[in-house]
């Protein structure tokens, strides 16, 4: 009879540490490391173009866009996570030396074949518990298409944007979010 291999996990200061020395993004989950895939052209300009839109629309405001190089800490019960979304606007940034956030108001992630099953199902579930956010935003890649979950009262609500000719209001911001401009320059199936 063979006896299972336990895990070696790690904790957040030696993940922290080995990733400001690694070439490749890692995440984190509970003391396990996983390796990221690198995305598709189409996914990065959904991705560029949201940095882009939302950094200009937050200029000489104390809100800041984020790209994909900026971790985000989740602190759930009994462990933590870190997690690169896409993209991401916080309002009461951590300190400059700091490597995360730990208060998103929005989070975006552009969706993959790969990455679907984790950005609506375990990292959705995971940001969807931080007390600061209240928007999370997944984008298709391939159609003008964007789902917003947004914070209300009764908790968190599902819509549904489509169509290049569409506008995302986000009041929570105070800005609006054209999905033109989410998808300039992106090939889209027909």
């Amino acid at each position: 009879m063979s006896i299972a291999k336990s895990w070696e996990l790690i904790s957040s200061e030696e993940y922290l540490a080995a990733e400001l020395d690694s070439p490749d993004k890692h995440e984190f989950l509970g003391g396990v490391v996983y390796a990221m895939s690198g995305g598709k052209t189409r996914h990065n300009l959904v991705a560029s173009n949201a940095l882009i839109s939302l950094g200009a629309r937050l200029r000489n405001r104390p809100c800041r866009a984020f790209n994909s190089d900026m971790k985000i800490r989740i602190r759930l019960p009994g462990h933590i996570r870190f997690y690169y979304p896409d993209a991401s606007v916080v309002c009461r940034l951590n300190s400059q030396d700091e490597l995360y956030q730990d208060t998103p108001v929005m989070v975006l992630e552009v969706l993959s074949d790969s990455s679907r099953r984790l950005d609506l199902g375990e990292k959705m579930e995971a940001y969807l518990t931080i007390a600061s956010l209240d928007l999370y935003l997944v984008a298709e890649p391939t159609t003008p298409t964007v789902i917003v979950f947004r914070r209300t009262e009764s908790g968190f609500t599902r819509e549904l944007w489509q169509g290049l000719e569409t506008v995302i209001p986000i009041p929570e911001l105070e800005l609006e979010l054209p999905l033109a401009e989410l998808y300039e320059g992106v090939e889209l199936e027909a």
